[in-house]
């Protein structure tokens, strides 16, 4: 796949229009957890804000299996100002993460094909020997999760865990270690998976659904006013 003058404006342009906007919006999960039914399967996560309590299992699992180094992270968890006060003080948490966007901006402006939607999966993934480290995948973003990893010298981010806990047919390890069960993994082309359970059981939102990206990671959120 070569980089040609017009790819390159268009991959550019494609930037311009992505990068600060903020949308959020409700979703009906019987027309959204459908709309796509490329591959075998078609892996999303649903990360529950009313249980969350920020104690950041979850990124240390992450890091810890996949080997992520210091200083980078394929996985935060970001807390709010406080609400109300004490002693009823509390606080929302919010996961930020790689969003495995059926309408991926990365994939479409990777000139080497590095970064890819895997076919059986539905995964947004980076095949590291192709990867340039040109950075065209990280401006395009418009959720900002993905960085170059200092080791491999390639762009990096959340996969799910496909190459090693997913291979080992266990869950991602974020959702194996968090103790709340904030987190719900599963297929979203099976309408009997643990994650279609939640979305036809709970209001969820997406980030960005305004941009057409089609994102894989719904949120049950804290506060239904806010949506």
């Amino acid at each position: 796949m070569s980089c040609s003058r017009r790819n390159f404006i268009a991959g550019a342009g494609a930037v311009i229009v992505t990068t600060g906007v903020a949308g959020t919006a409700t979703v009906s999960t019987k027309s959204l957890a459908y709309e796509m039914e490329d591959g075998k399967k078609r892996y999303g996560m649903v990360f529950d804000e009313t249980a969350c309590i920020g104690c950041t299992a979850c990124t240390d699992a992450c890091r810890e299996v996949n080997d992520v180094p210091e200083g980078v992270s394929r996985l935060e968890i970001t807390r709010s100002d406080p609400k109300g006060e004490y002693p009823n003080t509390d606080y929302q948490f919010n996961r930020t993460s790689c969003q495995h966007c059926d309408n991926a901006p990365c994939v479409y402006v990777c000139p080497t094909g590095a970064a890819y939607t895997d076919a059986a999966t539905g995964i947004v993934d980076v095949d590291n020997d192709k990867c340039v480290g040109c950075g065209y995948c990280l401006a395009a973003c418009p959720y900002q999760v993905r960085f170059f990893n200092p080791e491999t010298k390639s762009a990096d981010k959340c996969n799910f865990c496909r190459d090693t806990n997913l291979a080992q047919g266990k869950l991602p390890a974020c959702v194996e270690k968090c103790p709340t069960k904030a987190l719900t993994f599963g297929d979203l082309n099976d309408p009997d998976s643990d994650i279609n359970k939640v979305l036809n059981n709970k209001t969820v939102y997406r980030d960005k659904v305004d941009l057409g990206t089609k994102p894989k990671l719904y949120k049950v959120p804290h506060d239904k006013g806010e949506i």
